[in-house]
């Protein structure tokens, strides 16, 4: 699978926040992901919010974090990145801003400019619901802002003909259709070359059965944000019109979901949650379930499904 100017030796990947620092790389890509993201990270080191931060919601196999882009920050991260020069293995990073920063775009600027030369992507994270205010550079104004600045970091370190790191934006599947006319307008004017798809949702279903858990604050990940990233996964798609490739992330635990996700639009997948409840196996099964799905639908390449289904699923 190709995008962004990378080969992925298959589409799926580890999502962010599951390594934050970068110290299992190697580890994570020999459990048979196709690639890594490491992060958020963070331009100054920071603990995060106080615990306790994370919440598993077994019933709903489902899990509430709000650790607060807790970070070793960007210079160590730099370091560590700097170390496996020559390893193999794709990783990308997501970057975040400071609790109490007073120039998040530069805070972005900063992190690219000190990782970029180590990385195979970065992924510029706006969607994260625990840093008060970060979902309000998703707008219109403050975004256009951030990617200029974070596009100048690139071009600094990143020689015109030389390495060019890929920049990604993750967005939250909580937007209104508005708000993701916005997003994708600046992101292709800005010339981006990837869109993530999405992060952690504030919405709590009412299915949710672990009524008690659910009342606490932050970010819900796994089964029950399948319905809601796969429908925002759609809507993108519909709107990039195959001008940039798209992640999808959310509730991706078994073969069918992975499938859904790339008939609504993903180029390439990533996980989290299920490993908390479907341990390091489910990688390899949502791999052969992909491959059959393939040879089911007569197709010769996973590329050939991409979006079948995105409207019908945009539509609900």
């Amino acid at each position: 699978m190709s995008a962004f100017g990378l080969v992925f030796p298959n589409p799926v990947g580890l999502a962010a926040g599951f390594d934050k620092d970068g110290k299992a790389i190697e580890g994570c890509l020999r459990l048979g992901f196709g690639f890594v993201e490491i992060g958020g990270v963070t331009p100054a080191p920071q603990a995060g919010n106080p615990r306790p931060r994370v919440f598993r919601l077994s019933a709903d196999e489902a899990v509430i974090n709000r650790y607060g882009l807790n970070s070793a920050g960007a210079e160590a991260v730099a370091s560590t990145l700097a170390a496996r020069r020559g390893s193999s293995g794709i990783v990308g990073v997501n970057v975040g801003a400071n609790k109490l920063s007073d120039d998040r775009a530069a805070d972005y600027a900063h992190c690219i400019a000190a990782l970029a030369r180590d990385c195979d992507f970065i992924t510029i994270n706006v969607s994260s619901p625990n840093t008060p205010g970060l979902r309000g550079l998703q707008g219109r104004a403050a975004l256009d802002d951030l990617l200029a600045r974070a596009l100048e970091a690139r071009e600094r370190v990143c020689p015109p003909q030389g390495k060019r790191t890929p920049l990604l934006v993750k967005i939250a599947p909580d937007l209104s259709l508005p708000e993701l006319d916005d997003v994708v307008a600046v992101v292709l004017s800005r010339g981006i070359d990837g869109l993530v798809v999405g992060n952690t949702t504030l919405a709590r279903p009412p299915s949710l059965k672990e009524k008690r858990l659910a009342q606490e604050e932050g970010g819900l990940s796994g089964r029950p944000l399948f319905a809601l990233s796969t429908r925002m996964l759609a809507e993108t798609f519909l709107r990039v019109e195959g001008r940039l490739p798209l992640i999808g992330v959310g509730g991706i635990d078994c073969p069918q979901a992975a499938w859904t996700k790339i008939t609504a639009g993903a180029t390439l997948l990533q996980l989290y949650t299920a490993l908390v409840f479907k341990g390091p196996a489910v990688i390899g099964k949502i791999k052969r379930g992909l491959v059959s799905r393939i040879a089911r639908a007569g197709m010769a390449h996973l590329a050939d499904a991409i979006g079948k289904e995105a409207a019908q699923i945009a539509r609900g």
